[in-house]
């Protein structure tokens, strides 16, 4: 039995008897006015993180949502997007998709702006979306693509990516790890299934997510998920692993390479009014602004020294210039 089909088991079982601790979140569950979760949704919460942010989702956008879980996100993302068919759940687990239309049967009790209907549930898997070139707004994934193997991973990246219309946003939730693990780690089928040693350093997810052309990336949050220690698990050191948020935007991509914003900031504190570095970025004088760390390089290599630059917080929330 390969990977792929250890998972598929895991997560039928997590359909059919929810797993509470199965892919703990450290992230607050969104709150929004009316909108009331069942319990069972939150039980079934598969993930670890978020990828509902309320910036990504206007003007009724078309949504793509790609391991269902119990359809908690799927609710909150039809908030959003209040018509018929407004957004597409995809899973490849027919317990998952039972599971998640009685859970929406639940959540029309309980809000009544809320319709079935605003969800369509599709079995198929993430390698071979079945969903139209282009057609998406924001499609997302939550703690499902650190599960696939590198060749799998770049499948389904350029999945999404040939799914989302121009402009369009590709939001994500994955465990990542800095240090390296061992082949017995990597190779454990069920570990992998449970979103532990499939994760991958940041930088290269970031650059996996740039080949398949995106333009624009946003590091939205990075957190604490797991420790792997020596007395429970096969490795001789103790590895940390950390849950990060990231939204890919499918821009053009620039000519001097993608715009990846980690959370720097820059300051120009000289003293004229502003500082233009005749490359599209003006700073005024003592106020921050969001800067790639592309352009953060740029502005370090200026003979002068009157722009201080923050490191990486690894929390961007939008603005800025670049």
């Amino acid at each position: 039995m390969d990977y792929l089909e250890v998972t598929k088991d895991i997560y039928k079982e997590a359909a059919l008897t929810p797993d509470v601790g199965l892919c703990c979140t450290t992230t607050p569950i969104w709150q929004f006015p009316g909108l009331k979760i069942p319990t069972i949704m939150q039980e079934m919460n598969y993930g670890c993180g978020s990828t509902v942010h309320p910036r990504d989702l206007v003007n009724n956008p078309k949504i793509l949502y790609v391991g269902v879980g119990g359809g908690m996100e799927l609710l909150q993302f039809s908030y959003f997007s209040r018509q018929k068919e407004g957004v597409i759940g995809i899973d490849v687990v027919d317990e998952m998709l039972q599971a998640s239309r009685k859970n929406f049967l639940l959540a029309e009790k309980q809000n009544e702006w809320f319709e079935s209907d605003f969800i369509t549930l599709k079995k198929g898997d993430a390698l071979n979306l079945p969903v139209e070139n282009n057609s998406i707004d924001v499609a997302a994934q939550n703690c499902l693509f650190n599960i696939f193997k590198m060749e799998e991973l770049k499948k389904a990246l350029k999945e999404m990516y040939r799914v989302i219309k121009p402009n369009g946003r590709l939001v994500m939730s994955d465990p990542i790890c800095e240090q390296p693990m061992n082949k017995t780690l990597r190779n454990d089928k069920r570990l992998r299934a449970l979103c532990l040693s499939g994760s991958i350093p940041l930088a290269d997810y970031v650059k996996m997510l740039t080949d398949v052309g995106f333009g624009t990336i946003e590091i939205r949050a990075k957190r604490p998920y797991r420790i792997l220690d020596p007395k429970h698990y096969p490795t001789k050191q103790r590895i940390f692993i950390e849950s990060v948020e990231i939204c890919a935007i499918k821009d053009p991509m620039p000519e001097d390479g993608p715009c990846v914003f980690t959370g720097k900031s820059a300051i120009y504190y000289g003293d004229e009014p502003y500082f233009d570095d005749k490359n599209g970025h003006i700073l005024l004088q003592n106020q921050p602004l969001a800067i790639c760390d592309k352009t953060a390089q740029a502005l370090k290599n200026i003979s002068h020294n009157n722009i201080f630059i923050s490191e990486s917080t690894h929390h961007y929330d939008g603005g800025g210039c670049c």
